[in-house]
Protein backbone atom coordinates (compact mmCIF):
# COMPACT_ATOMS: atom_id res chain seq x y z
CA UNK A 1 0.00 0.00 0.00
CA UNK A 2 1.29 3.36 -0.15
CA UNK A 3 2.38 5.15 2.48
CA UNK A 4 -0.07 8.92 2.95
CA UNK A 5 0.65 12.34 4.12
CA UNK A 6 -1.40 14.60 5.23
CA UNK A 7 -1.37 18.39 4.31
CA UNK A 8 -2.98 20.15 7.21
CA UNK A 9 -2.78 23.98 5.03
CA UNK A 10 -6.64 24.41 5.76
CA UNK A 11 -6.58 23.82 9.23
CA UNK A 12 -4.07 26.69 9.59
CA UNK A 13 -7.05 28.84 6.70
CA UNK A 14 -9.48 28.02 9.44
CA UNK A 15 -7.48 30.38 12.05
CA UNK A 16 -6.29 32.96 9.88
CA UNK A 17 -9.82 33.82 9.04
CA UNK A 18 -10.01 35.37 12.58
CA UNK A 19 -5.95 35.94 12.44
CA UNK A 20 -6.53 33.98 16.03
CA UNK A 21 -4.58 31.54 17.37
CA UNK A 22 -6.63 28.46 17.17
CA UNK A 23 -7.07 25.66 15.04
CA UNK A 24 -2.88 24.99 15.49
CA UNK A 25 -2.10 23.39 12.33
CA UNK A 26 0.78 21.54 14.17
CA UNK A 27 -1.35 20.27 16.55
CA UNK A 28 -3.17 18.22 13.77
CA UNK A 29 -0.20 17.15 12.45
CA UNK A 30 0.62 16.11 15.29
CA UNK A 31 -2.53 14.26 16.10
CA UNK A 32 -2.74 12.91 12.20
CA UNK A 33 1.03 10.81 12.39
CA UNK A 34 -0.84 9.73 15.65
CA UNK A 35 -3.26 8.38 13.87
CA UNK A 36 -1.13 6.54 11.50
CA UNK A 37 -0.08 9.36 8.92
CA UNK A 38 3.49 8.45 7.32
CA UNK A 39 4.39 12.49 6.80
CA UNK A 40 2.72 15.95 7.14
CA UNK A 41 2.90 18.66 4.05
CA UNK A 42 2.50 22.25 4.73
CA UNK A 43 2.43 24.81 1.98
CA UNK A 44 4.49 27.62 2.76
CA UNK A 45 2.93 30.48 0.02
CA UNK A 46 4.40 33.58 -0.77
CA UNK A 47 1.33 35.76 0.57
CA UNK A 48 1.12 33.29 3.88
CA UNK A 49 -2.25 33.19 3.55
CA UNK A 50 -2.62 30.26 5.49
CA UNK A 51 0.76 28.44 6.85
CA UNK A 52 2.47 31.04 9.04
CA UNK A 53 6.29 30.72 9.27
CA UNK A 54 6.17 29.73 12.83
CA UNK A 55 3.77 27.06 11.56
CA UNK A 56 6.60 25.79 9.51
CA UNK A 57 9.46 26.13 12.33
CA UNK A 58 7.44 24.78 14.70
CA UNK A 59 5.88 21.72 12.60
CA UNK A 60 9.75 21.09 11.93
CA UNK A 61 10.53 20.66 15.47
CA UNK A 62 7.66 18.05 16.29
CA UNK A 63 6.41 15.85 13.34
CA UNK A 64 8.47 12.97 12.72
CA UNK A 65 8.48 13.51 8.19
CA UNK A 66 8.11 17.18 7.16
CA UNK A 67 6.89 17.95 3.44
CA UNK A 68 7.55 21.65 2.84
CA UNK A 69 5.61 22.54 -0.77
CA UNK A 70 6.62 25.99 -2.01
CA UNK A 71 7.23 27.39 -5.08
CA UNK A 72 11.05 28.07 -6.85
CA UNK A 73 12.22 31.53 -5.63
CA UNK A 74 15.31 32.60 -3.94
CA UNK A 75 12.58 33.41 -0.55
CA UNK A 76 11.97 29.68 -0.22
CA UNK A 77 15.37 28.73 -1.00
CA UNK A 78 16.79 30.44 1.94
CA UNK A 79 13.47 29.12 3.79
CA UNK A 80 13.92 25.67 2.83
CA UNK A 81 18.25 25.52 3.55
CA UNK A 82 17.38 26.86 7.09
CA UNK A 83 14.36 25.37 8.18
CA UNK A 84 16.10 21.86 6.73
CA UNK A 85 12.49 20.08 6.16
CA UNK A 86 12.47 16.32 5.37
CA UNK A 87 11.80 16.66 1.49
CA UNK A 88 10.98 19.47 -0.36
CA UNK A 89 7.82 19.50 -3.06
CA UNK A 90 7.80 22.26 -5.49
CA UNK A 91 5.10 23.40 -6.97
CA UNK A 92 3.44 26.07 -9.20
CA UNK A 93 1.90 29.39 -7.35
CA UNK A 94 -0.13 31.85 -8.74
CA UNK A 95 -1.43 34.56 -6.07
CA UNK A 96 -5.03 34.58 -7.41
CA UNK A 97 -5.58 30.61 -7.07
CA UNK A 98 -7.23 29.08 -4.55
CA UNK A 99 -5.62 26.12 -4.74
CA UNK A 100 -2.42 24.78 -6.94
CA UNK A 101 -4.21 24.70 -10.51
CA UNK A 102 -1.45 22.58 -12.62
CA UNK A 103 1.57 20.48 -12.35
CA UNK A 104 5.16 22.63 -12.62
CA UNK A 105 6.45 23.29 -15.90
CA UNK A 106 9.70 21.87 -16.14
CA UNK A 107 10.51 20.96 -19.48
CA UNK A 108 10.48 24.69 -20.72
CA UNK A 109 12.22 25.79 -17.23
CA UNK A 110 14.79 22.88 -17.46
CA UNK A 111 18.23 24.96 -16.46
CA UNK A 112 16.89 26.97 -13.40
CA UNK A 113 14.86 24.19 -12.20
CA UNK A 114 18.20 21.79 -12.67
CA UNK A 115 20.07 24.73 -10.50
CA UNK A 116 17.89 25.03 -7.71
CA UNK A 117 17.01 21.59 -7.36
CA UNK A 118 20.73 20.91 -6.84
CA UNK A 119 21.30 23.59 -4.59
CA UNK A 120 18.17 21.82 -2.12
CA UNK A 121 19.60 18.07 -2.93
CA UNK A 122 22.86 19.23 -2.60
CA UNK A 123 21.87 20.03 1.34
CA UNK A 124 20.58 16.50 1.38
CA UNK A 125 17.02 17.40 1.62
CA UNK A 126 14.87 15.05 -1.14
CA UNK A 127 13.28 16.97 -3.65
CA UNK A 128 10.01 16.10 -5.66
CA UNK A 129 8.32 18.43 -8.81
CA UNK A 130 4.26 18.43 -8.58
CA UNK A 131 3.75 17.83 -12.36
CA UNK A 132 1.11 17.11 -14.58
CA UNK A 133 1.24 12.90 -15.95
CA UNK A 134 2.83 14.22 -19.30
CA UNK A 135 5.31 11.90 -20.82
CA UNK A 136 7.72 15.06 -21.66
CA UNK A 137 7.50 17.05 -17.99
CA UNK A 138 8.76 13.34 -16.86
CA UNK A 139 11.52 13.46 -18.77
CA UNK A 140 12.53 16.13 -17.82
CA UNK A 141 11.91 15.91 -14.22
CA UNK A 142 13.98 12.99 -14.55
CA UNK A 143 16.77 15.55 -15.88
CA UNK A 144 16.30 17.84 -13.07
CA UNK A 145 18.18 15.74 -10.66
CA UNK A 146 15.21 15.42 -8.85
CA UNK A 147 14.87 12.14 -6.76
CA UNK A 148 10.71 12.14 -6.96
CA UNK A 149 7.79 13.29 -8.53
CA UNK A 150 4.16 14.16 -7.57
CA UNK A 151 1.92 13.08 -10.04
CA UNK A 152 -0.96 16.06 -10.20
CA UNK A 153 -4.22 13.87 -9.72
CA UNK A 154 -6.56 17.12 -10.51
CA UNK A 155 -7.85 16.57 -13.96
CA UNK A 156 -8.79 12.80 -12.40
CA UNK A 157 -10.92 14.15 -9.39
CA UNK A 158 -12.41 16.02 -11.49
CA UNK A 159 -13.32 14.01 -14.27
CA UNK A 160 -17.13 14.84 -15.18
CA UNK A 161 -18.38 10.99 -16.01
CA UNK A 162 -16.85 7.43 -15.67
CA UNK A 163 -15.14 7.60 -19.34
CA UNK A 164 -12.62 10.55 -18.63
CA UNK A 165 -12.27 9.53 -15.32
CA UNK A 166 -11.13 6.30 -16.73
CA UNK A 167 -9.18 8.13 -19.43
CA UNK A 168 -7.17 10.05 -16.58
CA UNK A 169 -6.36 7.14 -15.03
CA UNK A 170 -4.88 5.88 -17.19
CA UNK A 171 -2.70 8.58 -18.00
CA UNK A 172 -1.45 8.66 -13.94
CA UNK A 173 -0.52 4.99 -14.38
CA UNK A 174 1.27 5.16 -17.60
CA UNK A 175 3.08 8.16 -15.98
CA UNK A 176 3.90 6.62 -12.55
CA UNK A 177 5.44 3.41 -14.72
CA UNK A 178 7.60 5.47 -17.16
CA UNK A 179 9.09 7.43 -13.45
CA UNK A 180 9.55 4.29 -11.80
CA UNK A 181 11.36 2.70 -14.69
CA UNK A 182 13.59 6.46 -15.07
CA UNK A 183 14.43 5.51 -11.42
CA UNK A 184 12.20 7.96 -9.93
CA UNK A 185 10.30 8.26 -6.71
CA UNK A 186 6.53 8.84 -7.23
CA UNK A 187 4.02 10.27 -5.30
CA UNK A 188 0.37 12.01 -6.16
CA UNK A 189 -1.93 13.98 -4.59
CA UNK A 190 -4.37 16.67 -5.55
CA UNK A 191 -8.17 16.23 -5.57
CA UNK A 192 -8.37 12.61 -4.00
CA UNK A 193 -10.74 12.16 -1.39
CA UNK A 194 -12.94 9.31 0.36
CA UNK A 195 -14.54 8.54 -3.07
CA UNK A 196 -12.07 8.39 -5.61
CA UNK A 197 -8.38 7.29 -4.12
CA UNK A 198 -8.18 3.51 -3.98
CA UNK A 199 -7.97 3.68 -8.24
CA UNK A 200 -4.71 5.70 -7.90
CA UNK A 201 -3.91 4.09 -4.39
CA UNK A 202 -4.02 0.60 -6.65
CA UNK A 203 -0.88 1.91 -9.22
CA UNK A 204 1.86 -0.62 -7.53
CA UNK A 205 4.65 2.56 -8.90
CA UNK A 206 2.70 5.08 -6.57
CA UNK A 207 4.48 4.95 -3.24
CA UNK A 208 2.79 8.12 -1.33
CA UNK A 209 -0.69 9.54 -1.15
CA UNK A 210 -0.63 13.40 -0.43
CA UNK A 211 -4.36 14.05 0.63
CA UNK A 212 -5.11 17.36 2.39
CA UNK A 213 -8.88 19.07 1.84
CA UNK A 214 -10.65 16.03 1.65
CA UNK A 215 -8.92 14.79 5.14
CA UNK A 216 -9.50 18.02 6.98
CA UNK A 217 -13.30 18.27 5.32
CA UNK A 218 -14.04 15.25 6.97
CA UNK A 219 -11.93 16.03 10.18
CA UNK A 220 -14.13 19.07 10.93
CA UNK A 221 -16.94 16.15 11.56
CA UNK A 222 -15.32 12.98 13.11
CA UNK A 223 -12.03 14.36 14.22
CA UNK A 224 -8.49 14.19 12.85
CA UNK A 225 -8.17 10.95 14.35
CA UNK A 226 -11.38 8.92 12.71
CA UNK A 227 -10.84 11.26 9.32
CA UNK A 228 -6.93 9.96 8.86
CA UNK A 229 -7.95 5.95 9.67
CA UNK A 230 -10.65 5.88 7.31
CA UNK A 231 -8.28 7.25 4.76
CA UNK A 232 -5.79 4.84 5.54
CA UNK A 233 -8.94 1.96 5.51
CA UNK A 234 -9.23 2.59 1.93
CA UNK A 235 -5.85 3.18 0.81
CA UNK A 236 -4.69 -0.45 2.42
CA UNK A 237 -5.23 -3.31 0.39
Amino acid sequence: MPKLSVNVDHIATIRQARRGTEPDPVAAAVLAELAGASGIIVHLREDRRHVQDRDLLTAREVVRRLNLEMAATEEMQRIALEVRPDMVTLVPEKREELTTEGGLEVHSRLEPLTAYVGSIQSAGIPVSLFIDPEEQQIAAAKKTGAAWIEVHTGAYANAKNDRERGSELGKIADAAKLAANLGLRVGAGHGLNYVNVRPIARIAEIQELNIGHSIISRASLVGMDRAVRDMLALISF
